[in-house]
């Protein structure tokens, strides 16, 4: 019996923004646990600080071209079944996040 692909997928956002984006993406099938428990809207988050500085052709959400920003960010990790419940997860990620260029990393998962 072969079971569905899983992968991880890990962002980091401004603590305001955080359920948004949560919200977002297990809307688009995300935070779904693969057990006959039924679990929903799984999810990790962790606080941590972020930095960036904007080139010259940004427009930054946060922060001014040119100069360092330091944010409170949430580290949030969520499981997505399937290939494409991980595409429709970072599309909606993308849509609800309000950095111009969100930063997100998507793992696939082996079972042991």
């Amino acid at each position: 019996m072969s079971l569905p692909q899983r992968f991880k997928l890990v962002f980091f956002v401004p603590t305001a923004a955080m359920q948004t984006c949560k919200s977002a993406i297990f809307a688009a099938g995300a935070g779904k646990y693969p057990g006959p428990g039924g679990y929903t809207e799984c999810a990790f988050t962790s606080k941590g600080t972020g930095q960036f500085r904007p080139g010259d052709a940004a427009n930054p959400n946060i922060g001014k071209v040119g100069e360092l920003e330091e944010v409170e960010e949430m580290r949030v990790e969520s499981i997505c079944v399937g290939r494409e419940v991980a595409v429709k997860a970072v599309e909606a990620l993308k849509k609800a996040h309000p950095y111009e260029e969100p930063a997100y990393e998507v793992y696939k998962m082996e079972d042991m």
